[in-house]
């Protein structure tokens, strides 16, 4: 039994210098937008897209971001309402009629079988803005909960200008009060960056390739290229299928992925274990490709990266091992050291570093819990919809 725990702690020792010297440094959380814009010659038109479900008490303060933007170049809001049922749109409208920016609330068209709500929502957004900002050289697909800092767009259309960039994107500072907000958040988004490395995201030589939904600055002319969102339109995880297919097809493109530090931030309240649990097991399960098998790989690396170092360390007493405790605590260690940068940008206190196996422990209970909702028939169900029938994922 001994043999058994030194092998396992063994590599989970190696499985994390792995990752913090092999996988991309993806553990430093530094893939962040410069801090002031660029001059630009000649800012481009940008017209933004939100699709809106039932968001009635957010999409005032997500509107009232945009209206506040100190874009310098002409910029546009087509809000689409998605047959919300709270309201939604009157708000909108309230916040339209004083805004400076013009903004445009429309109702998204029945669902055609085979799309998903929101990239339906956001195809109907993009024929408006054929019409309305034909012009426009940028498209900014945003969320109706996403509140934006005054100069992000300036910075995001900097940024892409710069590098010449198809796609910029920010993930969201996602709301982490709460015992649970303070456990899990940042732990998601330190996973997040595990799964799709930014700096490979950010490096046209690596095919790896993602964006975070809530903020998507997209090249216009490039999204045509690649097919437009109807080449995706059936995508659940769809941030990610559109980074991957403009960086891959038809033609190679350049994109970035940056962490949020407050030019984006989500009113997504989770303090409530049940909202994080959702939001993980509406798509952990998709996430796999719905394999069996994935899924036995992804719980047994979980359980030896994140779980068997400091389970070495408490049972020191009982297994009296002291290689394996020392190994145990150096595994341990190494993964506080990893997660600390993503704890800074959310303010945390250094020592809840080590808290990070819990948080490994509960998302990985929720991975199982999305197959099982998806063996069940329960699974891909998101405001009143559910995609499991017809959705394929890739």
């Amino acid at each position: 039994m001994e043999q058994l725990s030194l092998a396992v702690v063994v590599v989970a020792s190696l499985g994390w210098a792995y990752l913090i010297f092999l996988h991309w440094f993806f553990w430093r959380a530094d893939q962040r937008l410069d801090a002031e814009p660029a001059n630009v010659k000649e800012w481009p038109q940008v017209v933004a897209i939100i699709p809106a479900r039932d968001e009635a008490n957010c999409i005032g303060s997500a509107l009232r971001s945009h209206a506040a933007s100190d874009y310098r170049g002409r910029f546009s809001v087509i809000l689409v309402d998605d047959h919300s049922v709270d309201g939604t749109a009157q708000v909108a409208e309230a916040i339209a009629a004083d805004s400076s920016r013009p903004i445009t609330i429309t109702n998204a068209p029945p669902l055609e079988p085979g799309w998903t709500g929101k990239l339906s929502a956001l195809q109907h957004g993009l024929r408006v803005a054929e019409v309305q900002a034909p012009e426009a050289h940028y498209v900014l697909l945003t969320d109706a909960d996403i509140v934006h800092a005054p100069d992000t767009l300036s910075r995001l259309v900097s940024k892409a200008e710069q590098d010449r960039l198809a796609l910029v994107s920010l993930m969201a500072r996602l709301d982490s009060r709460g015992w649970w907000g303070g456990l899990l958040i940042p732990a998601f988004v330190f996973f997040f960056q595990k799964l799709y490395p930014f700096r490979a995201v950010n490096d046209q030589r690596s095919s790896i390739a993602a964006a975070a939904g809530g903020c998507v600055l997209v090249d216009r002319f490039s999204l045509g290229e690649a097919g437009g969102l109807q080449a995706i339109h059936d995508r659940l995880i769809d941030d990610c299928a559109l980074a991957h297919r403009l960086k891959t097809v038809p033609d190679s493109r350049k994109i970035w992925l940056g962490i949020s530090c407050g030019e984006v931030v989500s009113l997504r309240d989770n303090r409530d274990l049940n909202s994080i649990s959702g939001m993980v097991t509406r798509t952990a399960f998709s996430q796999l490709g719905h394999s069996w098998w994935r899924l036995l790989g992804t719980v047994m690396g979980m359980v030896v990266l994140y779980l068997a170092a400091p389970l070495a360390v408490i049972a020191a007493p009982i297994h009296q091992a002291p290689d394996v405790a020392m190994l145990g605590a150096g595994a341990w260690a190494a993964s506080a050291i990893a997660y600390w940068p993503t704890l800074s940008v959310y303010d945390k206190h250094p020592l809840s570093a080590l808290a990070l196996p819990v948080a490994a422990g509960l998302y990985t209970l929720m991975t199982v819990k999305s197959a099982l909702q998806y063996r069940y028939g329960r699974g891909n169900v998101w405001k009143g919809r559910s995609y499991e029938a017809n959705i394929p994922q890739s």
